[in-house]
């Protein structure tokens, strides 16, 4: 089975070709960063507009990549929630057009469940595991029990993860995206000479929040005159900012863990996915944590946590193989929660 996935959810046109026997054959990603670096941020109507103007060439260029032709496709499957709207109507009609045209199978993926199944596509991973979901949107503990059996055991009581990282990097200043910034920065600075907090620390549950520190981290910076914040200074409290992510996270991981196995019992992996897993200090964290635990940890590469084609395409494989598929008239989400999944 060959399968095309597209994916338009936020600033990425991405386009990948994926074989049931894991085989990713291309993975075409286009990064808008450029286009919204000015801004600090995603600009909705910006993107929409770079996703109509990359979206055929973007395509095409995984079907050339794989040394494809369209009539070898066995499947579409295409981001149809959750995002911001106007993208992922873009790749919606994009790839409802190439089902239609060629009588395929189409999929309606959400972009959520696409994060959660990656760890299938690159490691096999088996039923049932813990997934921590760390994105710029989302910051999520999920009991992955199989295709569109999710239940959620914890998950942000404000900002997510990724969220924080990029607030952080546009109040010092250190461009967009901030995930990657601030790590890098982070590398030169000295942890505990600011003092951030942990929020929700040695807390019961598995919930977490980022608003406080957030908040913590511009009152830092305030405490400065305007124009005297040195590099040392924002490089040392990076740093601080990176390590109260990492002691919150291990915190809240154990607690996961904890809950998971009086739901499962025993067996599982810990899996983590989305943008934010790319953080190398993030993943050596929840590696170290597991291994204390007494679990497999498994993280896809970090060029496949951040949005892309493949994952798209595996779930489209995933669903095809239970036979699960989307009329073209399914209409695209803004807001699409797992709970809400069928199968």
């Amino acid at each position: 089975m060959i399968i095309l996935g597209i994916e338009t959810s936020c600033d990425e046109t991405a386009a990948s070709i994926v074989s049931s026997d894991r085989k990713i054959r291309s993975n075409i990603v286009y990064s808008q960063i450029e286009q919204h670096a000015p801004f600090g941020g995603v600009v909705p109507e910006i993107a929409a507009r770079a996703h109509m103007d990359a979206i055929d060439w973007v395509i095409r260029q995984a079907i050339e990549s794989a040394n494809t032709a369209f009539d070898q496709l066995d499947g579409v499957a295409a981001t149809c929630g959750p995002g911001l709207i106007g993208g992922v109507l873009v790749g919606a009609m994009a790839g409802k057009g190439i089902a239609a045209a060629l009588n395929l199978p189409f999929v309606a993926a959400n972009h959520l469940e696409a994060h959660a199944l990656t760890a299938r596509l690159t490691n096999n991973v088996e039923f049932p595991y813990l997934l921590l979901l760390v994105s710029g949107g989302h910051t999520q503990f999920i009991q992955v029990r199989g295709l569109a059996e999710y239940e959620l055991i914890g998950s942000t009581m404000d900002d997510a993860l990724g969220e924080a990282f990029d607030k952080t990097a546009k109040m010092l200043g250190l461009g967009f995206p901030g995930g990657p910034a601030v790590e890098k920065m982070a590398k030169k600075g000295l942890i505990g000479r600011f003092m951030l907090p942990r929020p929700l620390r040695g807390r019961s549950g598995a919930d977490f929040s980022f608003s406080g520190l957030k908040t913590a981290v511009r009152h830092q910076i305030e405490k400065f005159s305007p124009g005297t914040i040195s590099e040392k200074d924002k490089a040392d409290l990076c740093a601080e900012f990176q390590q109260a992510t990492v002691d919150v996270i291990r915190d809240r991981t154990v607690n996961a863990i904890e809950i998971f196995r009086e739901k499962q019992g025993t067996g599982g992996s810990l899996v983590v996915a989305g943008g934010v897993a790319a953080n190398a200090s993030i993943r050596k964290a929840l590696e170290e944590t597991a291994l204390d635990q007494g679990l497999p940890f498994i993280a896809p590469p970090a060029g496949l946590c951040t949005d892309n084609g493949a994952m798209i395409a595996w779930l489209g494989i995933e669903r095809l193989r239970m036979g699960l598929t989307d009329g073209l008239d399914f209409k695209p989400r803004p807001r699409w929660p797992l709970s809400e999944l069928s199968r």
